[in-house]
């Protein structure tokens, strides 16, 4: 009797609840303002927009279920289905729900773009000129000019469909009370504790056996800021799922070469894959500091430390080293052969060959970082000290960083650049003399008007061969003028329990669930 009264065996419904952890918190659940990894993963079970990705970045129907483009690649039209629902929810004391009309992503992408919003992701409408709703089913979009990346753009949660008389009776509160038409729908959120997302029943897609999705009930998101403490309860079965290998645990669970230690090979699955994120060192042009300026420091920072030894002791061999350009393993204009290797003597020369023509006995420069990537910045301070150059080393919060790069109060500085859409465009818009931060995204400040040029002609070429030409063209000219500092091609890298099943892994890192399983 004592049992009987006593709280249920979590084990009965364990299997129906997927559980992980979000060290970072979620910013909103309003998909016009999901500018950040975590807030795309919650998005993107309570969302869906025209078109989809699936885990090799292949365009799919999702809401649209066929489109047209035209001949010139001006006028996309959609064509929608008629069994889409928004999720069930209570409004003005009613309990209601609606099919998701073409009028909804005419409101949808008008509210984006609406300044009094100011949601971050208008930008993704900057080469559309007009778009609306020609009946309930057909809706279509016209652009200002060609670009052959756009379906690729409207993948991105920014995009997603979302119903006029909520957004607009909530307002702001949106961000809290998210309707959509995705796999789960929204139960409970205490920011900063909890997050829990129920099956929704009304989902449109089935699996290739005709049966329903999501397969799950629930989902449930706990946000543990310390890393170690996730990785606990991960070990301990409490969570699912880590969506990272971070330096607190990476020599607990993985050998040197990047296997799972034999302690966790029966409890823990990993699955790796590209990730289209690079990261990097950048200089900043418009400094006032010589070293800066010189592109002869710039090279011996390339060539003056191992990138595949990096990988090895930092990253548990997690990566690619980046011997490239800009643009990462697998998107087209990746090229390995216009990149820098490993020539500590090379970059010695040109160093002394600095220091003859300035007069600076003692060149210097100060790399700028946050906490999480310190131990690869004093990896290359340690590895060009050698070389004749001084690397000081600083700390900054991400939030203060991110302000300083984009203000130019940083010379040198690490970031990262993650895919936004799969064009590698995406990559090069980063060095366009018209996107100078602190409005755009050229944190370096370089300005080429045969860049230039280039980049824009990339526009008017719907052949992706011909624009691949292009891309690798840019990219050398940007590697050239040695204007940043490419260390890695990231991987995505994921450990699941062994009782979990069809997670996958995507070159984006989107987190995918409705066709996840537990044993």
């Amino acid at each position: 009797m004592l049992f009987s009264c006593g709280k249920p065996n979590k084990s009965n419904t364990d299997h129906l609840v997927f559980r992980y952890n979000e060290h970072a918190n979620i910013n909103t659940l309003d998909p016009a303002f999901s500018r950040t990894l975590q807030d795309n993963n919650v998005s993107n079970q309570l969302f869906n927009g025209l078109v989809q990705l699936d885990d090799k970045l292949n365009i799919l129907p999702c809401i649209a279920k066929t489109w047209t483009i035209s001949d010139d690649g001006l006028t996309y039209q959609f064509h929608l289905r008629n069994d889409v629902f928004f999720h069930q929810h209570v409004l003005f004391g009613k309990d209601s729900t609606r099919t998701v009309v073409a009028n909804d992503f005419e409101y949808s992408l008008n509210r984006l773009r609406d300044e009094k919003i100011a949601a971050p992701g208008a930008w993704v409408l900057n080469k559309v000129d007009d778009f609306y709703a020609i009946n309930d089913s057909i809706f279509e979009i016209q652009l200002k000019q060609a670009f052959p990346a756009f379906l690729g753009l409207l993948t991105m949660k920014y995009c997603s469909v979302v119903p006029k008389e909520v957004a607009d009776f909530y307002g702001s509160e949106f961000r809290s009370h998210p309707i959509g038409t995705g796999p789960f729908k929204f139960k409970r959120w205490e920011e900063n504790i909890k997050l829990v997302f129920r099956k929704n029943h009304a989902y449109f897609e089935k699996d290739t056996q005709g049966q329903s999705l999501p397969y799950l009930e629930a989902v449930a998101i706990t946000f543990l800021p310390d890393k170690q403490s996730e990785f606990l309860q991960f070990a301990q079965g409490n969570i699912d799922f880590l969506n990272s290998l971070d330096t607190s645990y990476k020599d607990e669970l993985l050998t040197a070469n990047g296997k799972l230690r034999a302690a966790y090979t029966s409890s823990v699955n990993i699955v790796k894959g590209p990730y289209l994120n690079t990261e990097y060192l950048g200089f900043y042009l418009d400094s006032e500091t010589p070293e800066i300026q010189s592109e002869l420091i710039r090279k011996a920072v390339n060539y003056g430390f191992d990138r595949k030894k990096m990988i090895t002791y930092l990253r548990n061999n997690i990566g690619n080293p980046a011997n490239g350009g800009f643009i990462p393993l697998g998107l087209p204009g990746h090229n390995k052969s216009i990149g820098y290797d490993y020539k500590p003597k090379k970059a010695k020369q040109l160093i002394e060959q600095f220091k003859k023509e300035s007069g600076i006995e003692n060149p210097q420069i100060t790399l700028v970082t946050t906490s999480n990537y310190i131990s690869f910045c004093e990896f290359i301070q340690r590895e060009l000290e050698k070389t004749g150059l001084t690397i000081h080393v600083d700390v900054m919060p991400e939030a203060s960083l991110r302000s300083a790069r984009s203000n130019g109060k940083v010379d040198m500085f690490r970031s990262s650049w993650v895919a936004d859409y799969l064009d590698a465009e995406n990559y090069l818009s980063i060095f366009y003399s018209n996107n100078f931060a602190p409005s755009g995204s050229n944190y370096f400040h370089y300005k080429n008007a045969q860049f230039d040029s280039l980049y824009n002609k990339a526009f008017t070429i719907t052949n992706i061969d011909d624009r691949k030409v292009l891309y690798t063209t840019m990219d050398s000219l940007v590697m050239t003028k040695a204007l940043m500092v490419p260390l890695y091609y990231d991987e995505v890298i994921r450990f699941t329990r062994k009782n979990v099943h069809g997670l996958g892994v995507n070159p984006i890192n989107l987190l995918d669930l409705k066709r996840v399983q537990k044993d």
